[in-house]
């Protein structure tokens, strides 16, 4: 826990930053059917508005992260919460569709901001053999933010529709503060003007993917959009998916999603640091992505409330350790471009959570195992690819 507490409590205050922005996200969920019939919006947007989120933050992460490689962390972080803030303001305030789409689209740029400014701080301060528990420390923020946020917006709206948002927006406008009053910067002015002189970050979103694929760490963007993609995938049709095969209640579905992702963050904190340090990143990432394919192919097996119960907290157990996991490789082969990588690590990340849906739904409609049958395939075909790569004894995460 001293890491936690170290150089003014950073780790922790970066935990509390992230946690706000992505209970901020999940917020919206139980509010969202009001909204529909207030602003007369139909499925289809409100598909659209979760789009704009993850298009946006695609589209600024790797901006993001170079900024934070040549301006320095603790700017980015507090641009991050004041852009977050604003948009859960705009959010509570607005009374058009149109509106709707700006905030989640100012959300998107405040999300591209913070995560990887707060990936990269954490990798400068800690060491090689901590990185892996600092970095579980932000995953289990994210993954708990997660959780709670569709908790805590249900809770709140009882006091009124938009108190959820207008909370949210007073939390980031502290957290800003606190940010800025607490944070020590953790990027040397040296090495932000030597990052800002380095050619292959001054590119476009476009040219940074494009040319990813040379880096060292390119199977480690493979896995971390595989990640996202059957996650997502999983997650947006496990609700229908087990609504149509076994009439389950929304309370059934939400004590499993929540069981599921509460155990995972609990492995974030506790032993994750441990399992990367005995077992390695390499090794960790195979046996997870193993587990997490044939796992998500069992679901289509299972009938059992028990047994469903059982394989969805397997999925997200493996999922949630693959993901720091893999943020914990490709920091360690980031060098002077924490900033840079992280940004691309969010970049492919966003990448996988707008394809995931779109997939997964288009599929559904065709048939409701159909989802699953590509993210497990696609799962155990990274599988594959990670152990050719280890095989040849290529760096990967």
């Amino acid at each position: 826990m001293a890491l936690l507490f170290r150089n003014r409590g950073a780790v922790l205050l970066l935990m509390v930053n992230i946690f706000l922005v992505f209970t901020g996200i999940g917020l919206v969920i139980p509010i969202m059917p009001t909204y529909m019939a207030e602003l007369h919006i139909n499925g289809s947007v409100v598909g659209l508005l979760v789009a704009a989120f993850s298009l946006t933050q695609l589209l600024f992460s790797p901006i993001a992260g170079r900024l934070s490689d040549s301006l320095g962390r603790k700017k980015i972080i507090v641009a991050g919460m004041i852009i977050f803030a604003l948009s859960e303001w705009m959010f509570g305030v607005v009374s058009s569709p149109l509106f709707l789409f700006v905030s989640r689209m100012l959300g998107g740029i405040g999300a591209a901001l913070i995560m990887p400014a707060i990936m990269a701080y954490t990798a400068d301060v800690t060491t090689m053999k901590e990185r892996a528990r600092g970095m579980g420390f932000i995953n289990a923020a994210i993954t708990t933010g997660f959780i709670i946020g569709p908790g805590i917006g249900g809770f709140l709206a009882a006091y009124g529709t938009r108190v959820p948002f207008y909370a949210a927006a007073v939390a980031g406008v502290i957290a800003a503060v606190i940010t800025i009053i607490l944070l020590p910067e953790s990027l040397a002015a040296e090495k932000r003007t030597a990052s800002s002189s380095e050619p292959e970050i001054k590119q476009s979103l476009l040219s940074q993917l494009k040319n990813s694929f040379r880096e060292p760490y390119f199977l480690s963007l493979i896995i971390v959009f595989v990640m996202s993609f059957g996650l997502a995938n999983y997650e947006t049709i496990f609700g229908l998916f087990v609504d149509h095969k076994f009439g389950f209640t929304p309370k059934d579905i939400a004590f499993i999603i929540t069981f599921g992702s509460i155990a995972g963050a609990v492995v974030q904190l506790t032993i994750f640091g441990w399992i990367l340090n005995r077992f390695g990143e390499k090794r960790v990432i195979s046996v997870c992505l193993v587990i997490a394919g044939v796992f998500v192919l069992l679901t289509l097996f299972v009938s059992r409330y028990w047994m469903i119960l059982l394989v969805t907290f397997i999925v997200f157990l493996a999922t949630d350790i693959l993901r720091p996991a893999v943020s914990t490789q490709m920091s360690k082969m980031a060098q002077d471009q924490q900033g840079y990588v992280a940004g691309l690590n969010s970049a492919y990340t966003s990448l996988g959570n707008i394809v995931g849906p779109v997939v997964a739904g288009f599929l559904f409609d065709i048939n409701i195992q159909y989802p699953y049958v590509s993210a497990a395939l696609v799962l155990l075909v990274c599988f594959v690819l990670s152990l050719v790569a280890r095989g040849k004894k290529r760096a990967f995460a």
